[in-house]
């Protein structure tokens, strides 16, 4: 095994707590050597500082290109061709009519469920699957990636979250052609391509299925050149209702500008599909969704309306929404998402279009290239599926049920196998951080850097990037960051943040001030006595800890009692108000009434127009929903 210490001598023992032998107290002197070194920079450049420091210290080890450069030998950027085939649905509603051989099947899947059933167990027939595979329908979101180039290049926060949604909207025009649904991928599937922007660089798009049970998909967006990034995971749940059926995307995806540090969250709107059992089979977008960025403060409500059950066309596809900075709403949207979205500011009144969808539009495109057929991996989407697609193509039902089948029974197969070895599925793109979320393990998430920094590659689901100095190291995504950057960037956080003079722990934290200062461990000095000892304190600590935890459970029971008297003091008095006898003056009508305005009749009359308008109002939703 590799020494790191050998690598990198200065910066990984810089971390290593040092105690000098003998009686002399314990010193930290490599971490006096970082602050000294952290106070050489300011605040917003301290980033920057320590990447420079690390890529001049590497490159003094002669070693270290001889090493990088046998490892870029070893991982050759893969092929691309451009893919330029795409279907366009109609705009408006999205409708299909099925022939009749087809009804009999969705009634047979009827008889299988029951309204409130999740429906991603259930085995749909091919004639409404879409001819390829959830991964590659994901990937819709970035043929308009180049607005996003623009929100970097941006310098108004506002413009910025305008181009933002602007982005957002472009995500949905694109339709099949009737009402058809992905395929379900297969655990450990994969899929990648990348657009090529006017600019020259390239915008990546890597996923994989992680989980089939629950059915997670995650993927990751990367365009260092251009200055973004994008991180998300998504469980997919589907609903039935009886008439209707509704496809939710639990997730929210995480955008990075790079070059300003601004992340933005967003949501998904989930796909309804009505007409089952009578009516025109068609589906819609609803929902409300979000698009915020913490650290502008901008926010931005949108809400994707359905069609009432008396609404015409123009009330198909409606999106609402508004931008707002707090609490103040600087602008509203309205319009059709698959046709024209208008913006209005709040303050002048003006209002201009935010997106439209045209022929300029659609012609605007980036163009998506894709790995050769022949030179895909055996768990890539469009090679997995293959023969299943190829059967839908010349409309061979049989054929594509037949490979389907083929596909879901292998993976039946590998379940039973993991089950028996006792072993479970790890994914090989992404892993869990501490926050239950799916992370790249590739992930790069520094600024571009045009002095260094060449280009964006792809080489077996990895996005690197080819540089001009092989030292610089790569920095990974949140919970993956380089050790030694990790250390630096909190220990310089925390010199910034806590008062002078406020203590440090080993690797950077800051000793907090607590009420009871017993809890609060200092290092231990050699030569104090054993009352003074770690030991000592720990005792001290636990004891007194155990103190204020029996005061604050005397005090919850304290109020827990006068909470009780008052309740039962309340309770009392509407005994003596239920049983006392009616004033004498009182007319014989008002004997009839509750609570001295109401009737009983009334009250029962109203009971029993609401149970029939409650019983008709789900009659109607069970029907036309």
């Amino acid at each position: 095994m590799v020494n790191p210490s050998a690598k990198y001598p200065l910066q990984y023992s810089a971390f290593v707590p040092v105690r000098q032998v003998g009686n002399d107290p314990p010193i930290f002197a490599r971490f006096r050597l970082l602050e000294k070194y952290l106070d050489a920079d300011s605040q917003n450049e301290a980033p920057n500082a320590v990447m420079s420091g690390l890529e001049s210290e590497s490159e003094s080890d002669p070693a270290e290109p001889a090493q990088e450069d046998a490892v870029e030998q070893q991982c050759v950027e893969t092929s691309y061709v451009p893919f330029t085939e795409e279907e366009f649905g109609e705009q408006g509603e999205q409708v299909e009519e099925l022939a009749e051989e087809n009804k009999s099947l969705i009634w047979c899947i009827v008889k299988q469920v029951r309204p409130g059933m999740d429906l991603s167990k259930v085995v749909l027939p091919t004639f409404i699957l879409e001819p390829r595979s959830f991964l590659d329908k994901l990937s819709d979101s970035y043929y308009h990636a180049d607005l996003l180039s623009k929100a970097v290049q941006e310098d108004d926060a506002f413009t910025r979250m305008k181009l933002v949604v602007q982005w957002y909207l472009s995500s949905f025009y694109k339709k099949p052609k009737g009402l058809k649904k992905p395929y379900n991928p297969i655990l450990g599937e994969r899929f990648r391509c990348y657009w090529q922007h006017p600019s020259g660089s390239r915008t990546f798009y890597i996923a994989e299925q992680v989980s089939h049970h629950p059915p997670v998909s995650a993927f990751y967006v990367t365009n260092r050149e251009d200055g973004f990034s994008i991180t998300c995971s998504i469980l997919a749940k589907s609903k039935f209702y009886g008439n209707s059926t509704s496809a939710v995307l639990e997730g929210a995806a995480t955008m990075t500008l790079l070059p300003r540090g601004e992340c933005y969250t967003a949501t998904t709107p989930y796909a309804h599909c009505k007409g089952i059992l009578m009516g025109t089979l068609s589906m819609e977008l609803g929902g409300k969704i979000n698009i915020e960025c913490e650290n502008t403060g901008y926010r931005t409500e949108l809400e994707f309306k359905l069609k009432p059950f008396l609404g015409g066309a123009d009330a198909t596809n409606v999106v609402v929404g508004k931008i707002k900075l707090g609490k103040e709403t600087l602008a509203t949207i309205n319009g059709h998402w698959d046709k024209e979205c208008r913006v209005k500011d709040s303050k002048t009144g003006e209002e201009t279009v935010l997106f439209k969808v045209d022929a300029e539009t659609r012609s605007k495109r980036l163009t998506r290239y894709m790995v050769p057929l022949e030179l895909q991996e055996n768990n890539e989407s469009q090679r997995l599926w293959q023969r299943v697609s190829e059967a839908i193509a010349r409309e061979d039902q049989v054929a594509a049920t037949e490979e389907k089948t083929v596909l879901e029974e292998r993976q039946r197969a590998d379940a039973k196998e993991r089950v028996s070895t006792d072993s479970i599925h790890m994914p090989d793109l992404f892993e869990l951080d501490s926050y239950g979320q799916w992370l790249y393990k590739y992930a790069d998430l520094r600024p571009w850097d045009s002095r260094n920094d060449v280009r964006q590659y792809e080489c077996q689901f990895k996005v690197l990037t080819q540089t001009r100095h092989k030292s610089v190291p790569i920095v990974h995504g949140a919970d993956m960051i380089h050790p030694l950057r990790s250390s630096i960037e909190t220990l310089s956080r925390t010199k910034r943040q806590s008062p002078a003079g406020q203590p440090l722990q080993p690797g950077g934290s800051v000793v907090p001030k607590a009420k009871n200062k017993s809890l609060v461990l200092a290092p231990r000095d050699t030569n104090s006595d054993s009352s003074q000892s770690p030991q000592g304190a720990v005792k001290r600590s636990s004891s007194s800890a155990i103190k204020q935890l029996a005061l604050a459970v005397d005090q919850v029971n304290r109020v827990l009692e006068l909470h009780t008297r008052q309740l039962n003091e309340i309770s009392q008095r509407l005994e003596r108000m239920q049983y006392s006898p009616p004033p004498s003056n009182m007319s014989p009508l008002s004997l009839h009434l509750l609570g001295g305005g109401v009737s009983q009749s009334t009250v029962i009359k109203s009971l029993v127009y609401a149970l029939i308008g409650l019983t008709f109002s789900l009659i109607l939703r069970w029907l036309f929903k």
